[in-house]
């Protein structure tokens, strides 16, 4: 057998390019047609949609990425991007993709991990809900409706608008998008009081596969559990969330603490996770751990770990709260902070405390490259295992990385694992999140620093959750298993990552996602699969 010449495999790229391209353009044509027949005389959707053609194609496609790992050449891009203005618009879209074979990647917010709400092996298109955005607050019912496309700075700031004492259990990014954050659980720093962002929804709107719009009585109860946590992806395209809102106090306590190594951080941190989960329900506790030179010494290294807290209450009761469960740490007056409720989001955020206006703002600053992943632990780590951790801090490759300890215990402690998809319940005492960033000057050693993060993962074995070993599906990680999304997907190769994710209940987001889209057209690599017919 000959071996072929360089020119013969150009051609022969040529091609198969030439051919993949000409199949792209005759289902965007189709496609369209498609369109144009379903809206009939209707042309408002004509400058809601964007091709490669349209000059603000890639600044639509770039502008909600929060992860520039997914805008460099290579990567896979959409056929067609979508930005509905209105929630009537999407069903016929959806029937138009179905019948010309293109999967549909929704975007909210673009916080995807690993970017699969904007990228995908095979001819797709993005419908981004940026455009369905508003949020309704209604104070006397404590209760909000949030489009899927509203951030949760918009949430924040709109809840603070109305109302000083009443806020909302969700996380601490204000550029995430609502759609996709309570379809994954939605963790943050009042959980240890309220529960998820999840257990605080109390009806929602989806669009399902066949194009109907749907409520929390018409969708039925099992399809409502499993949107809140399961991943709504998987199974339609999630409008609205009714949300009830909480109280918070008028003023709540905030303060972060840090220490070093030399100011015995390891021995800190261990006897944190004692403590921290069977805290005051009030008060949450996070430790952040990073690297920095010592103070001491302006060339050697050190590590940092940085006590952050909230306490839903004020500075006097929880002092003594702090003397009494936590006295090693040394909290004083003069580290507290009392502020409003609106002030702590911005707080963790790392934003100026009296710029609450800046949460309405989507353009999130500092855009760094990461790689994300995320462990439970239900035993104490002993020293050793953190001066392990430690040690591979010190690698080059960690120069730009933050690792966050978060505490249970509290509300997550009493509310069923199979109340909603996400199972992290009773027995964890806190949650890892493992973030491996690097800056556009260091592209060339993203691969080197992916490693370096895996490593550290399979390190960390030992010390965390076993038999699955879980994860959190707001972190994803395409590392803990993939459906081969060009083909037909196995409940088998599913149930690898599936299980991480969501336990003993993927069985039932199994037999929801059968039930409701047999057919499997809503999919990604990390999608629910439903049961062979």
């Amino acid at each position: 057998m000959k071996t072929p010449t360089i020119s013969t495999l150009i051609f022969f790229l040529f091609v198969v390019f030439s051919c993949s391209w000409a199949a792209s353009v005759d289902v965007q044509d189709a496609f369209f047609q498609c369109l144009s027949r379903e809206f009939g005389n209707d042309t408002s959707i004509s400058s809601l949609v964007y091709t490669p053609n349209n000059s603000s194609y890639s600044s639509i496609l770039q502008f909600s990425i929060r992860n520039p790992r997914f805008i460099s050449h290579s990567t896979p891009k959409p056929l067609v991007i979508i930005t509905p203005d209105h929630e009537s618009q999407i069903p016929p879209i959806i029937h138009c993709a179905k019948e010309n074979g293109m999967q549909v990647r929704t975007r909210s917010g673009g916080h995807d991990y690993e970017g699969l709400s904007y990228a995908s092996k095979v001819p797709f298109l993005i419908l981004d809900l940026i455009n369905l955005s508003e949020v309704t607050v209604d104070v006397e019912q404590k209760t909000a409706w949030v489009e899927a496309g509203a951030t949760l700075g918009t949430l924040y700031y709109r809840i603070a608008e109305k109302s000083p004492i009443l806020g909302f259990p969700a996380g601490e990014c204000p550029t995430v998008g609502i759609g996709g954050y309570i379809g994954g659980g939605g963790y943050g720093v009042m959980l240890r009081k309220y529960g998820l962002a999840a257990d605080n929804v109390l009806d929602a709107r989806i669009v399902d596969v066949n194009g109907r719009i749907l409520n929390r009585e018409s969708m039925g109860e099992d399809l409502f559990w499993a949107i809140r946590g399961g991943g709504g992806a998987s199974f339609g395209v999630i409008l609205a969330w009714k949300i009830r809102l909480v109280d918070v106090p008028e003023k709540v306590t905030v303060f972060t603490i840090d220490r070093t190594l030399e100011q015995n951080a390891t021995q800190l941190v261990h006897r944190w996770q004692y403590i921290a989960h069977k805290l005051d329900p009030n008060l949450f506790i996070r430790v952040r751990i990073t690297r920095q030179n010592s103070s001491q010494d302006g060339r050697k290294m050190t590590i940092r770990a940085s006590f952050l807290s909230l306490f839903l209450g004020r500075v006097d009761k929880l002092l003594p709260l702090m003397q009494e469960s936590f006295p090693e740490l040394g909290l004083v007056r003069e580290d507290c902070k009392e502020i409003r409720w609106i002030q702590s989001v911005l707080y963790f955020a790392d934003y100026p405390l009296e710029s609450p206006e800046i949460l309405l703002n989507r353009t999130q600053p500092n855009l760094r490259y990461f790689k994300g992943k995320s462990d439970y632990v239900q035993k104490p780590i002993p020293q050793r295992g953190f001066k392990g951790m430690w040690r591979r801090l010190y690698k080059p490759e960690a120069k730009e990385t933050e690792i966050f300890f978060s505490p249970y215990g509290g509300r997550m402690a009493e509310i069923s694992e199979s109340a909603v998809p996400f199972p992290h319940r009773a027995g964890n005492l806190y949650k890892i999140l493992y973030m491996a960033y690097w800056k556009e000057e260091d592209v060339q050693n993203s691969d080197r620093i992916i490693r370096w993060v895996r490593r550290l993962y399979r390190y960390m074995a030992p010390y965390v959750s076993k038999f699955p070993r879980e994860a959190y599906v707001n972190y994803r990680d395409l590392d803990v298993g993939v459906n081969n999304n060009e083909e037909e997907i196995s409940y088998e190769q599913a149930s690898i990552w599936g299980r991480k994710y969501f336990k003993n209940n993927f069985d039932r987001l199994v037999q929801v996602k059968t039930m409701v889209d047999p057919n499997n057209f809503f999919k990604n690599e990390q999608s629910i699969p439903p049961l062979r017919q």
